[in-house]
């Protein structure tokens, strides 16, 4: 039986989005946000070799430097004020909700509510700072080593410090802009929006390769078909359901009894979404920018083995990435997107209730479990997502962004904006019901209190 919520979902038209003004205004404000972020990426670092950079980033494309400058939307690259990107801001995350969830005192600011929120963010705001700090000082220091900067030296490094670390920060607050103001997750879009600007220019280059011999026409198509597959099957994984039947008992209000309903608790196969494989892409990246841009000369044995082992295809990176993927999609599903005794509190709340379950603590157990076996099938549907992709383009030169991961994230974050608008025009949809019953009501009991005065 389809629900009314639902039946209004399915007959939402588009063509209601011009008459839906907060929307619109919403939609507006995001794109010139990433606009800004997009000019921001070509702004370059004061300091740097131009030609010594076109032609380190030429020969590092297919290597991890390609990597790093698809998740910085072009930025590394060409060496511009954004071009650590977000990922600090997301490494501070994963650190702090690591945190949160060992340190009881942390845990309990996390219960306080409103005013426990906003200091965790604080401190993720500082964990940020910290982060790029660190990472732009070896940016800094690799570009030196590598014959990058034009005139080497602490001023130098100074200038490149605060030009990354206030890109980075300018970045956080454009994202907390967006999902305040704007629409959709403003993280996600910032990563979205660096990945599809760069996607017309490595279409431009796989073409290249095929028309030069580099790649076979099989293995174009074979490229293609990939894609589309990969496609399809996130979309399928990423709407898939599991249903948990929830019964609510009768109830007596006055002289009347009240039958009671049925409803459904939806959790998702992938209750985390792209959050796993964002989080594991992050942690790839920082040690490694480091080795790529520091000479071979200055790169120390650490570093080498990092460059050596830790490269996409590589198998420790292979074996790192899918074990870190397994592990924020566990953790974030629990301590996040779905916590089973916050779920079962808010049941027992409602009176509602799983039929053959207790309320309250057996509850909880049962969505735990229930979650957990969801979650192996979803854990495995984002390793294979971003894993198999990972493995054909590292044997064939293909480039970054025919990836698994940037297919999942694209397809993720599209159809996340893409629900949250139909949610805002399904609630001004509501919104105009309710004004014209108020005006329906207004206007009856007008004709009540005339019609005595006619007879």
């Amino acid at each position: 039986m389809v629900s009314a919520a639902e039946q209004m979902a399915a007959n939402t038209s588009w063509a209601a989005l011009g008459k839906a003004t907060d929307l619109r205004n919403r939609i507006l404000f995001t794109l010139a946000l990433l606009i800004v972020y997009r000019l921001g990426t070509f702004i370059p670092v004061p300091g740097i070799d131009g030609n010594a950079l076109r032609e380190f980033m030429e020969s590092a494309g297919q290597g991890i430097g390609g990597m790093v400058s698809m998740f910085t939307g072009g930025a590394l690259g060409r060496m511009g004020i954004f071009a650590l990107g977000i990922m600090p801001y997301i490494s501070a995350s994963i650190i702090v909700q690591l945190l949160t969830a060992m340190v009881p005192q942390l845990e309990q600011l996390k219960k306080e509510g409103e005013q426990g929120r906003k200091k965790i963010n604080q401190y993720t705001r500082f964990g940020t700072v910290a982060l790029a700090t660190a990472q732009a000082y070896g940016l800094a220091v690799s570009l030196e080593s590598g014959d990058l900067a034009t005139d080497p030296g602490m001023y130098f490094r100074m200038a490149c410090m605060v030009t990354l670390v206030g890109g980075t920060m300018f970045l956080m607050w454009l994202g907390e802009q967006i999902t305040a103001r704007g629409i959709g997750n403003g993280i996600s879009l910032i990563i979205f929006v660096g990945i599809i600007a760069e996607v017309p220019a490595a279409l431009a280059q796989f073409f290249a390769s095929g028309r030069s011999g580099a790649l076979s026409p099989a293995i174009i198509i074979a490229v293609i078909v990939m894609v589309i597959a990969t496609i399809m099957f996130v979309v399928f994984m990423e709407r898939a359901l599991r249903k948990i039947h929830i019964q609510y008992p009768r109830r007596q209000v006055g002289m009347k009894v009240y039958d009671g309903g049925s409803s459904h608790l939806p959790v998702k196969v992938n209750p985390a979404g792209v959050i796993p494989a964002i989080f594991a892409s992050s942690l790839l990246l920082l040690p490694v920018t480091i080795s790529t841009f520091s000479s071979g000369a200055a790169t120390g044995p650490v570093m080498s083995w990092l460059l050596a082992n830790f490269g996409p295809g590589q198998p420790l990176y292979l074996l790192f990435f899918v074990s870190m993927i397994v592990f924020f999609a566990y953790f974030y599903t629990f301590n996040v997107s779905f916590k089973p005794d916050e779920v079962a509190n808010n049941l027992k709340n409602q009176n509602g209730f799983v039929p053959g379950i207790r309320p309250g603590k057996k509850t909880a157990e049962y969505l735990e479990y229930v979650v957990n076996r969801i979650l192996v099938l979803g854990a495995a549907y984002l390793a294979a997502v971003c894993l198999l992709p990972e493995i054909l383009r590292g044997q064939f030169a293909i480039p970054f962004y025919f990836g698994g991961t940037s297919v999942l994230i694209v397809v993720s974050v599209t159809m996340d904006t893409i629900q949250q608008v139909q949610s805002h025009l399904l609630a001004h949809q509501y919104e105009g019901l309710i004004e014209k019953s108020q005006l329906r009501g207004k206007g009856g009991k007008k004709r009540g209190r005339r019609s005595p005065a006619r007879k």
